[in-house]
């Protein structure tokens, strides 16, 4: 996602994408800070005192946190006890409880409201600041996102009893923090729709894409409208109309090139054509396409590389091709502002191809 629109994923480093292109860096200072009177070792000696309580699987330590599993009626007990030795240990720590049973150790600066605090410090000393920043939680270890001021935040229908009596004590008149009536995703669309930071409907629930303009610079919304106009096309859900034929045929280069995966190469208004000749024949059919595990790169200063799989059910037979498309901002003239210069497609590993007369998208 670009700077400047929304920050809705917390992880461990820093990501930036710079000109499409996502670059993972590990931030040193953020390290060193956190380890400021911490001591891993000594964490793991202490802790090993308390039979009670039995360490989470290694995908769930971290260098700085230390997970177990325990029971509610120990909990507390156990926390405020050790917490007191590893205080004697010259350590500073926060004890989160969770969920119920999970018990995590980390350094007292660490957690998911910390770091968002020091990304968005980051984003403001680069001078990239995201216009909205959108926080998503369901357990009492995300309570502290949410105290973070000038943040927008939802907490899911299905949140955990903690997280619901803390937003009861401290945010219940924050009109940036809501409780939605969805589950799990459908919570946080909801939220991003509350909030009017973009769109909260999936691509497949809009009929019009004309009528559905989105402030969001995305070339992977794109694909998605093209991919649901075509099956939409073939299942005649959208009327036959030649304006269809001759806006889709603005938007791709007349001497672009579609290579499908049989090696055939043919000129793109040619496979426009193919496709109008196919209007209907999945009507009443099982017939879907989808994409999936799209990324960008900007490989000019107004062209970009979209890759991704494209599956297609049809009947019981289900295929995936890996697609290579070239988009570029050249013609200003175009309605969505892209001009598909270039597609590639390969079948993927264990993808069955079909005997096809007629080749298309």
């Amino acid at each position: 996602m670009r700077y400047g629109k929304l920050i809705t994923v917390m992880i461990p480093c820093l990501c930036f994408q710079r000109e499409g292109r996502l670059q993972v860096t590990k931030d040193n200072s953020w390290t060193q800070y956190l380890n400021q009177k911490w001591n891993r070792d000594i964490v793991i000696e202490e802790t090993a005192k308390f039979p009670q309580l039995t360490p989470q699987s290694e995908s769930e330590q971290r260098p700085h946190k230390v997970s177990f599993f325990v029971e509610e009626v120990k909990a507390m007990e156990i926390m405020n006890v050790l917490s007191e030795r590893l205080e004697k240990c010259g350590l500073d720590v926060k004890i989160i409880y969770s969920s119920g049973i999970a018990l995590d150790i980390l350094p007292q600066g660490a957690g998911k409201g910390q770091a968002l605090a020091y990304l968005l410090k980051n984003f403001k000393v680069d001078g990239k600041v995201p216009i909205n920043t959108l926080v998503c939680g369901d357990s009492g270890n995300d309570a502290e996102l949410f105290s973070i001021p000038e943040v927008y935040g939802v907490m899911v229908s299905n949140s955990q009893e903690e997280l619901l009596q803390w937003y009861a004590q401290n945010a219940k008149n924050n009109p940036n923090i809501i409780h939605a009536t969805e589950r799990c995703a459908d919570g946080i669309i909801q939220a991003i729709g509350n909030f009017c930071l973009g769109p909260n409907v999936s691509p497949r629930a809009i009929k019009d894409f004309q009528k559905c303009k989105v402030d969001i610079f995305s070339l992977g919304h794109e694909v998605v409208k093209f991919y649901l106009f075509y099956e939409r096309w073939r299942r005649a859900e959208v009327v036959s109309s030649e304006q269809y034929v001759q806006n889709l045929k603005s938007v791709f280069y007349p001497l672009g090139i579609f290579v499908h995966p049989s090696g055939v190469e043919q000129p793109f208004h040619q496979c426009i054509d193919s496709m109008t000749r196919l209007y209907g024949d999945k009507q009443g059919h099982r017939f879907r396409i989808w994409v999936d595990r799209v990324s960008c790169a900007q490989i000019g200063s107004d062209t970009w590389l979209v890759k991704f799989d494209k599956w297609e059910l049809s009947g019981d037979e289900l295929q995936c091709g890996v697609t290579t498309v070239l988009l570029s901002l050249k013609q200003a003239e175009v309605p969505d502002g892209f001009t598909w210069v270039h597609m590639h497609q390969t079948w993927l590993d264990g993808s069955r191809a079909r005997d096809q007369t007629v080749i298309c998208f």
